[in-house]
């Protein structure tokens, strides 16, 4: 007998537990797959703009540096097909398959640790997100504002599954951008594919089987890597999910699944509860110097008081910096051998800004400046005082130096608050593009580049993008 056809026993009312309500994952699947070019606002939009041209212009930048041509020559050599596959950044035209185009282009716009952040995710949404919706939109024809909704939905999965994983996560030593990134990649690639909620769900969980990324490598070429295999992994888990590629439908929340096997912290939480709640692409940070975001809030204020007082290299006896404790395992490298070592050194940093070096320079970050020896002998003079500045236990910085004449002077400074003037914002933003961007691509192409990101709203399709950055 067909069991299907078996009634089931009435349950009494009120008999037996309640119904268990729906997890992070189908909290999640559900939003995805219901989401819109339509619901976004006009805010959300625009922050988008401004994170998708941020990304183009490190990503050309970035695709000068060594691992650059290392992936590209191992994933995509020439010749290889310039007619299939997905645009690689700034490569003359050479593609690739979707998921290498993701983790190569991934890879290039974190090569040079001068992208984006944002606070909740605890690590960096963009290099994760938007290469793997990108490879996509191209592939499937998508319009500006279908590109634009996929990375919004991304990133509004990626500051909240980081607000769940808490500090712990990041901690104890996963790099988020890896792992919260890779399952925001998935969730982008999921809403522009229109997948259904079970669909969506078994992708984020794929995702999430295939999350990892250590901080240990920070300061190698391994953590740019982490960034193109989230991107790359994340497209893969959705498109395999559209095939019906199956995974838990819980899989970020059970027993042995991402949260609780990642985060001894973690702490499941109601996905988006308010509708009318601004989006998470409203939080993202931006970085004006180009190194370890952790390292910024010292260098303004450093900045600040060589502005106000005069103060500079040849003054210093003694700079104490008070920092969060985190700063120590992850900004602090004591002795740097190596142009990546020298964005993670905040007391090389320390007695660069003093000395009056461009930080936002990416020349400045070279083997030779971490030899340099007067870098070396400031460097000796600061100390690092890891505790809570303020109210901001993470992004804040205090300084106290301390002259050869005897004086003390005091700055303080927290680069962890999301901008409020956002037409001052994008000027910021299109003025780090020229800077970095002309030496690989040409001041014309550069220009495209900008005014296709401000239009991409509207865009029938995303020609003139990926044609200016090609």
């Amino acid at each position: 007998m067909d069991n299907s056809t078996l009634a089931r026993p009435a349950v009494p009312t009120g008999a037996g537990p309640a119904p268990t309500p729906p997890g992070p994952t189908a909290e999640m699947a559900a939003w995805l797959s219901a989401f819109r070019p339509a619901d976004l606002t006009p805010a959300a939009r625009a922050w988008a703009r401004a994170c998708l041209l941020d990304w183009s212009a490190v990503t050309v930048a970035g695709s000068a540096e060594p691992l650059s041509a290392l992936l590209r020559d191992e994933l995509a050599p020439e010749p290889a097909s310039r007619s299939s596959g997905a645009r690689i950044v700034a490569s003359g035209g050479r593609r690739a398959g979707l998921a290498d185009a993701a983790l190569i282009n991934g890879a290039m716009s974190h090569a040079l640790d001068f992208d984006d952040v944002h606070r909740r995710m605890h690590g960096h949404p963009t290099v994760a997100i938007a290469p793997a919706v990108l490879a996509l939109a191209e592939d499937l024809g998508a319009s500006g504002d279908q590109l634009i909704a996929a990375f919004v939905a991304g990133l509004e999965v990626a500051g909240a599954l980081g607000a769940m994983m808490d500090d712990a996560h990041y901690e104890h030593g996963f790099h988020a951008t890896a792992t919260v990134g890779t399952v925001a990649a998935a969730a982008g690639c999921a809403q522009l594919m229109g997948l259904d909620p079970e669909r969506a769900a078994w992708a984020l969980s794929l995702a999430g089987t295939q999350a990892a990324g250590l901080k240990a490598n920070f300061g190698t070429m391994a953590k740019p890597l982490h960034a193109g295999r989230a991107a790359s992994n994340g497209l893969l888990s959705a498109r395999l999910a559209a095939r019906g590629f199956t995974a838990r439908p819980d899989g970020l929340e059970c027993e042995q699944g991402f949260g609780p096997t990642l985060s001894t912290a973690f702490a499941p939480a109601p996905f988006r509860p308010d509708p009318a709640a601004p989006f998470e692409v409203e939080e993202v940070l931006f970085k004006y110097h180009a190194a370890c975001y952790l390292t910024h809030s010292a260098i303004e204020s450093l900045k600040t008081l060589r502005a106000e007082s005069g103060i500079g290299a040849e003054d210093l006896e003694r700079l104490v910096l008070h920092v969060p404790v985190t700063h120590t395992r992850v900004c602090d490298i004591r002795e740097p051998r190596s142009g990546l070592d020298v964005k993670f050194s905040i007391r090389s940093l320390a007695g660069l800004t003093l000395m009056g070096a461009d930080t936002a320079a990416l020349d400045l970050y070279t083997d030779a400046t971490a030899r340099d020896p007067k870098v070396a002998e400031l460097r000796g003079r600061v100390e690092v005082d890891p505790r809570p500045v303020g109210t901001s236990p993470r992004h804040g910085a205090a300084i106290t130096l301390t002259t050869k004449d005897g004086r003390t002077f005091r700055a303080e400074a927290n680069v962890g608050v999301p901008a409020t003037d956002l037409a001052a914002q994008q000027g910021r933003l299109e003025t780090k593009a020229r800077a970095i961007a002309p030496p690989v691509i040409g001041e014309a192409r550069a220009e495209a580049m900008i005014a296709a990101a401000a239009g991409l709203d509207g865009a029938p399709d995303l020609s003139a993008l990926l044609d200016a950055i090609r």
